[in-house]
C-alpha cells in the first residue's frame, strides 16, 4: 500500500509570493490546492503547476466560503496537511485619517479572514488525528513601525499574537502553528509601485540600500521558509516567526 499524498491549501496564490509559495510545495511533492479570488489567474497559474496543483475560487471575506474551500480541499486530497494562510491586502493611510470603512475591509481579509481559514483547516487536522502545519503569512511591519503602516501592522500584528497562542493551544492536537514574516519582496505589486515612482531606479536603490542584504527579497525566498516549515524537519518547531527580510529589523 502506497503511502498518501500529502496535501496543502495556499490562500492568496493568484500571484506573486502565493504562486510562488504553491509552486515550491508542489516541488516539495504535496498536492497543492491554490486559492483566490480572481478565477482566471488562478486557473492559469493552476495549469501552469502541473497535474498536483488544483484550484478552488474562494472568498475569504465570507466564512461559509472559506468552509467550502476546506471542504473541497479535503475532498480533492482526502486530507489536509498543510494551510498556508498568504492571503492578504495592504492598507497604506495616516494613522489618524485612514477611514473606519478601509479598516474594516482590511481586517476582514487580513484578520478575520485568516482567523476563520486557521479554525476551518485546524478542524479537519485535529478530527483526522494526525495533526499538521499551519503557517501564517505576517510581515516585518508586524514586528517594526513605518508611516503610514501602522493600521496595516495592527492587522499583521494581530495574526502575529495568534500564531503564538494558537501553537499552545493546538500543540496537544500535534498542530504546529508558525509564521514567516517578510520584508519587501518583488511582487507584481511592488512593481507596479516602483514604475509609479518619478525616478524608479532610485526608488530601488534607496529602499535595497536600507536592508542589510543589500536587495530585495524574491517570492522564492519566502516560499523556501515556508517550505521549512511544512516539512517533516520541523517537526518540533511550533509558535515561531521566520522573519524574511534580509536583516531589516534587526538594525
Amino acid at each position: 500500500m502506497t503511502e498518501q499524498q500529502p496535501v496543502a491549501l495556499v490562500t492568496g496564490a493568484n500571484s506573486g509570493i502565493g504562486v510562488e509559495i504553491a509552486r515550491r510545495l508542489v516541488d516539495d511533492g504535496f498536492l497543492v490546492v491554490l486559492s483566490g479570488r480572481n478565477d482566471d489567474r488562478g486557473r492559469a497559474v493552476t495549469s501552469e503547476l502541473g497535474q498536483n496543483a488544483r484550484w478552488v475560487r474562494a472568498d475569504l471575506t465570507d466564512s461559509e466560503d472559506i468552509q467550502r474551500l476546506v471542504d473541497e480541499t479535503v475532498s480533492t486530497g482526502g486530507r489536509l496537511d498543510v494551510l498556508v494562510n498568504n492571503a492578504g491586502v495592504d492598507l497604506i493611510g495616516s494613522v489618524l485619517d485612514l477611514p473606519e470603512e478601509k479598516l474594516r475591509e482590511n481586517f476582514e481579509i487580513n484578520v478575520f479572514g485568516t482567523i476563520a481559514a486557521l479554525q476551518a483547516a485546524g478542524r479537519v487536522m485535529r478530527d483526522q488525528g494526525d495533526g499538521g502545519a499551519i503557517i501564517n503569512i505576517t510581515s516585518r511591519l508586524a514586528l517594526i513601525g513605518v508611516p503610514t503602516m501602522s493600521l496595516y501592522s495592527a492587522g499583521k500584528g494581530a495574526i502575529q499574537s495568534l500564531t503564538t497562542a494558537a501553537a499552545v493551544e493546538l500543540a496537544p492536537h500535534n498542530i504546529r502553528v508558525n509564521a514567516v514574516a517578510p520584508g519587501m519582496a518583488r511582487t507584481p505589486l511592488y512593481d507596479t509601485w516602483v514604475a509609479d515612482q518619478d525616478d524608479p531606479e532610485a526608488t530601488e536603490k534607496d529602499v535595497a540600500g536600507k536592508i542589510p542584504l543589500g536587495r530585495i527579497a524574491e517570492p522564492s525566498d519566502v516560499a523556501a521558509a515556508v517550505s521549512y516549515l511544512a516539512s517533516p524537519g520541523a517537526a518540533y518547531v511550533t509558535g515561531t516567526t521566520i522573519p524574511v527580510e534580509g536583516g531589516y529589523i534587526s538594525q
